[in-house]
């Protein structure tokens, strides 16, 4: 690996704890203007400091962020679907390497769909997308979305890892489940866990994050259940607290409990 494709993935997995918290606001691209998203800007200027990667889409980046920031950004390169269209899963590239590299991202992220209709098409946009960015040192993230019919069990999960990093992905994002062990060591690079739809207690949102960590994840990319929460700062730091300090779940709800009262 060259040394400007290290440099830009130690920008996103920190080096000191090789872990990461990477802050989630690519919903738009196929949600719209989702709850607490609408204005972008808004949601994430309080919370940026506090994130070890950023993930937008390009016109979020454009528009919404600050270009002083010193955050590495993920940028989301994949799209084409809606939550109204025909089909989720079918994505194509809608931004060029070229675009990203003017744009100074330290990676570009997309989705595969394994076992749907598209799987081809999505694995095959992986590989071309992997042949364009090894030309530049543009590490890419694949990330293993499911489509409504496709289950989230611990096989599954482990095929997708895998084959998203025999493409040659050098971060894989995914879901958590039981025996998630099995799909981190199935995997030959590194596994953030994405956190999904709200849940329904800060607690859940801990303990979901304290388990990836402790069975292999290297971090976590989560969105909704930090923005959307009543008080994301408290919600986003008790997480960091998790991943790069080895917080329990308790003490993490302690952390968020003091700091929202701030």
């Amino acid at each position: 690996m060259d040394w400007g494709m290290q440099n830009r993935i130690s920008q996103i997995i920190k080096p000191k704890t090789g872990r990461t918290v990477m802050l989630a606001v690519d919903h738009g691209y196929f949600l719209g203007p989702t709850s607490h998203l609408e204005n972008a800007k808004k949601t994430i200027e309080p919370l940026i400091e506090y994130a070890d990667a950023l993930m937008p889409a390009r016109g979020v980046l454009r528009a919404d962020v600050d270009p002083g920031t010193s955050t590495p950004i993920v940028l989301r390169v994949s799209g084409g679907n809606s939550i109204v269209g025909e089909d989720l899963t079918r994505e194509g590239i809608t931004t060029s390497v070229e675009d990203a590299l003017r744009l100074n991202v330290a990676a570009v992220a997309m989705s595969i769909y394994v076992g749907s209709k598209y799987e081809h098409q999505t694995l095959m946009n992986l590989g071309n997308l992997v042949n364009e960015c090894e030309r530049y040192g543009m590490p890419v993230v694949a990330v293993t979305a499911v489509g409504k019919d496709m289950v989230r069990d611990a096989r599954y999960l482990a095929l997708c890892c895998r084959i998203a990093a025999e493409l040659g992905a050098k971060i894989v994002k995914t879901y958590y489940t039981d025996d998630f062990q099995t799909v981190v060591e199935g995997c030959p690079v590194p596994i953030v866990v994405a956190g999904g739809k709200q849940m329904n207690t800060e607690m859940d949102v801990f303990e979901l994050v304290h388990s990836a960590i402790s069975e292999g994840a290297v971090g976590v990319d989560m969105g909704r259940n930090i923005w959307q929460n009543e008080y994301p700062v408290a919600m986003i730091k008790a997480v960091r607290a998790i991943v790069h300090e080895n917080f329990t779940p308790r003490k993490a709800m302690d952390l968020y409990n003091s700091e929202k009262e701030k």
